[in-house]
């Protein structure tokens, strides 16, 4: 795992005084903020600018996100959508949380991010994470637009150029095979030298407009499993627990928790998961204590039955990383071995 060493020991830090002093059963470690719902792609598999286009012309106010996330006290923070360099004010959302000392991840598909990048400022509190799905030919389909892929790789460059953090978010779908994520990985971490990167099987979305390539768990962890062999995984800078990662290629299985990377949206806290859609409530503290959450999950949802997203599954890694003697010093033997600041 390459989280920054700073950011490891704030992120434990508050793990420890959540669960250890405060006693508290659930409570947030990143909170995805959508600010807005309009995308300047239209890729296959997400399902968020199926939306009316009302909802998609509208914008969160500054106030209302920070405020956000303010009020559920995560460390960090993903701003997703959408295409959130479309949203006037990003800027200063970022801006203000930065000031707060929250760790923020500005997600993107980079198509607007060196018309945008001046805007921004280096901070070891922020990092641009890029939306890539595969080589040239595989992410350009995905996202149904050519030319994208080489655009992200030059403003990666840019970005980069300007000093600023950049990681890296790739999804994989039952068309990818392990050489194929071996290369996008290789390139992300051998070529191009992101500072992170994340990887995620792709869910089934609703409302999304490809209902055919969505991995099942089986899928999964054979892909990941050949994936990760020959070293792979150890070399490669992951921002993700060793406990996860495990998890993808089934040498591990866990509940979800969906409670502890929550989503707040236009319409409010989002239940159970930005991944699913069982009605909003507009305060943190009603997501948390008016949710059924022993509900959902493998098993217990059939709309969970293929899900191996982060969002579930990430949190209860860490967890079960703080909770074990062994796998903390697991984790943190990677943090060291990868990071680069």
């Amino acid at each position: 795992m390459a989280m920054p060493l700073r950011q490891t020991i704030r992120v434990a830090t508050y793990l420890f005084d959540q669960k250890v002093i405060k006693r508290r059963d659930k409570f947030p470690l990143i909170v995805e903020l959508e600010p807005l719902y309009a995308c300047n792609l239209k890729c296959e598999g997400c399902g968020k600018i199926q939306h009316p286009a009302g909802v998609l012309k509208q914008r969160m106010p500054v106030a209302q996100a920070v405020g956000a996330v303010l009020e559920s006290g995560a460390p960090m923070v993903s701003i997703a959508g959408g295409e959130p360099l479309m949203h006037p004010q990003i800027d200063e959302i970022v801006r203000q949380l930065v000031e707060r000392r929250k760790y923020v991840f500005l997600c993107t598909n980079a198509v607007l991010l060196r018309k945008k990048i001046h805007k921004f400022k280096p901070s070891p509190y922020f990092a641009f994470a890029v939306h890539i799905d595969g080589l040239r030919e595989r992410h350009d389909e995905s996202v149904a637009k050519e030319g994208v892929f080489d655009e992200a790789v030059e403003a990666i460059k840019e970005a980069q150029r300007r000093g600023f953090r950049v990681t890296t978010n790739s999804t994989f779908f039952n068309t990818d095979t392990p050489q194929t994520v071996v290369e996008v990985l290789n390139f992300l971490n051998d070529e191009l030298k992101v500072d992170e990167m994340m990887i995620s099987p792709a869910y089934a979305y609703e409302k999304a407009p490809d209902q055919e390539h969505f991995l099942g768990v089986e899928q999964t962890r054979e892909l990941f499993k050949k994936a990760f062999a020959g070293g792979n995984r150890r070399r490669w800078r992951f921002n993700h627990s060793p406990l996860f990662l495990d998890f993808l290629e089934g040498k591990a299985d866990f509940p979800c928790t969906a409670w502890g990377i929550p989503n707040y949206s236009l319409f409010g806290w989002q239940r159970p998961c930005y991944l699913m859609a069982d009605g909003y409530v507009p305060t943190y503290r009603q997501l948390i204590e008016e949710t059924d959450w022993e509900k959902y999950g493998r098993g217990k949802d059939p709309r969970c039955d293929n899900c191996m997203a982060h969002c579930g599954y990430e949190p209860t890694a860490v967890l079960a990383t703080m909770g074990s003697l062994k796998e903390s010093l697991r984790a943190a033997r990677e943090t060291a071995g990868g990071s680069r600041g």
